[in-house]
């Protein structure tokens, strides 16, 4: 894990040396103060030599000065280099997740890749910047204290000897368990954020269905689960500071036990004794804190798995090595596809059962292809096969005679426009949704799209036109409206192919038809497939497709089909509609 996220890490690595230099000469000066305090007691107060003692005490407050420098010096490097890492951890990790094909993002939730992003590369921040602070500050004052206190008695320090290893085994133990409990409190807040979000975009259906109580139990169940779950984490981790101190307090009554007698006998100056009992403080002090930390490397070590875990996804659609990835020369013109004796099914060619089998047509440049099926045939799957939405598991799709996969994937999309069956619009302005098409689209462009989509006339509505802020997802639209805006949007990259993927469900059939005559009057310069329910939707188009079970079923014209193929004829039955309108 350390390997993976160390490149994050490598240019901050200038911190550490810095964070090592200053920690060490606040180690000197932290161990300075028990000495000099043993000058006092020792020399000072024995000789009633005032000045001495003035001198001493003076150069213990520039000691401890000093410190408070430096150490503001090494919480202002640390709080630097944690920052920078989380960013360019936080950077590449989103950086990734867009170059997820859709398998890829089948299996990692919404709201799992979230809490990664957010909440996993926190844990890693802290730990960073805790690290530059008191990882190598507690080691190094540890041995150094050790070393000071060995040399005023060795016999006295046989006892922190002794102390030390029972709290490394303490510490161990719990360190073990804290890390699988902290695993379960990300996911447990995984499912959390997973059930605030799905209230938040779907609260309109809440509100509609007077589910609030149910939505609040299904939080509450959630909230609570994580709090357990966290609680038993805390509580675990609470144990650390007793044992802690159950140690250190037995270490220094036997200390003190023992180092009195030595002063009794005189074998040991008092100020000797307060001197080892400032360098015990400080060794169990240290170790303390390396054990504190050692307990939050639990937690990250949970969030760091998880966040290589999405690092080790590898893109399952990527660009071929070779691909056609000059835009002038190996762009999408003409719109011609092909698709040759296609099939398809979730998770390769190890999944399970085909979605798409023997699926095999062609499509001329300029030409209107219905599809047409039940719930389940394979429709939105098929046309995503076309931009490489997801790849096919047998056969090969190709458009303007070249295969997808021997496209530059950039390129390849460039060239198709898509209005998917959910409609998706951003926060910011209306004028900012459709530029997404075409950033450079001017004035004129926009209002072209706009027009062809049906949409000019209920955006002219608004006090500020095609500057009226869209709230986030578009709630502040109508179904319709939205559909329409995601049309034009779509229109502005004047794509050598749409794919309008059942993109009027949520519209009148009046506005449709508008929409099918303005897309037809331009079509020899765009192919078009059309997903539609509505037979309305798709009589006009010069072939249609009949699929059922992921295979054509039939293949032809509207009356042909009307004529010669039960499923398209019943579909026209239930909807009233027959070869004479």
């Amino acid at each position: 894990m350390i390997r993976k996220l160390y490149p994050y890490f490598q240019k901050y690595k200038n911190y550490l040396f810095f964070s090592f230099a200053l920690l060490t000469v606040d180690v000197v000066g932290d161990l300075l103060i028990p000495y000099l305090m043993s000058r006092i007691v020792d020399v000072g107060i024995p000789n009633r030599d005032v000045r001495y003692i003035v001198l001493i005490g003076l150069l213990m407050v520039g000691l401890a000065g000093i410190n408070i420098v430096l150490g503001t010096t090494n919480m202002k490097l640390s709080a630097e280099a944690s920052q920078g890492f989380a960013a360019d951890l936080r950077k590449a990790l989103f950086n990734h997740v867009q170059s997820f094909s859709f398998s890829n993002l089948d299996r990692f939730s919404p709201a799992s890749l979230v809490t990664r992003l957010t909440s996993d590369v926190t844990q890693l921040q802290m730990t960073v910047m805790m690290g530059l602070r008191v990882f190598m500050r507690s080691p190094l004052m540890l041995i150094c204290a050790l070393i000071f206190a060995m040399r005023i008695n060795l016999r006295l320090s046989l006892i922190v000897l002794v102390a030390l290893p029972l709290l490394v085994v303490g510490t161990l133990l719990i360190m073990r368990t804290a890390e699988k409990l902290f695993t379960s409190v990300q996911r447990k807040l995984d499912r959390l954020n997973g059930t605030i979000q799905e209230n938040l975009v779907a609260i309109r259906v809440v509100k509609a269905f007077v589910r609030a109580e149910h939505e609040k139990k299904k939080f509450r169940k959630a909230n609570d689960s994580l709090m357990e779950t966290a609680m038993r984490a805390g509580n675990l981790v609470s144990l650390t500071m007793p044992l802690m101190m159950l140690i250190l307090n037995a270490a220094t009554l036997a200390v003190i036990w023992r180092g009195g007698h030595l002063v009794y006998a005189g074998e040991m100056g008092a100020g000797k004794l307060i001197s080892f009992i400032g360098y015990l403080f400080l060794i169990l002090m240290s170790f303390m804190m390396f054990s504190m930390i050692f307990i939050l490397l639990a937690r990250a070590e949970a969030s760091g798995k998880r966040i290589v875990e999405v690092l080790d996804s590898r893109p399952e659609i990527t660009d071929k090595p070779g691909s056609r990835s000059d835009p002038l020369r190996h762009r999408v013109t003409e719109g011609r596809i092909e698709f040759r004796n296609v099939g398809f099914r979730y998770g390769g060619s190890d999944g399970g059962k085909d979605v798409l089998s023997d699926i095999s047509f062609t499509v001329e440049p300029g030409r209107v292809v219905a599809i047409i099926g039940g719930t389940g045939s394979g429709k939105t799957t098929l046309v995503s096969l076309i931009p490489r939405l997801y790849d096919v598991t047998s056969g090969q799709v190709l458009v303007d005679g070249v295969g997808v996969r021997d496209y530059d994937l950039k390129t390849l999309r460039s060239g198709i426009g898509m209005v998917l069956q959910k409609n998706v619009l951003f926060s910011g302005t209306i004028r900012d949704n459709l530029l997404w098409g075409s950033p450079s689209a001017g004035e004129d462009e926009i209002r072209e799209a706009a027009d062809a989509a049906q949409a000019q006339e209920f955006i002219e509505s608004f006090p500020e036109g095609y500057d009226t802020e869209l709230g986030e997802g578009g709630v502040n639209v109508s179904g319709g409206q939205k559909q329409r805006l995601c049309i034009a949007r779509a229109l502005l990259k004047h794509p050598p192919i749409l794919i309008l993927d059942d993109s009027t469900s949520a519209v009148d059939t009046a506005t449709e038809a508008k929409i099918r005559r303005a897309l037809q009057k331009d079509r020899r310069k765009m192919t078009v497939l059309i997903i539609a329910q509505r037979i309305s939707s798709v009589r006009d188009a010069d072939t249609i497709l009949v699929l059922d079970g992921g295979k054509i079923n039939g293949m032809g014209t509207h009356e042909e089909l009307y004529r010669g193929n039960k499923i398209y004829r019943e579909i026209c039955v239930s909807q009233q509609e027959g070869v004479v309108s």
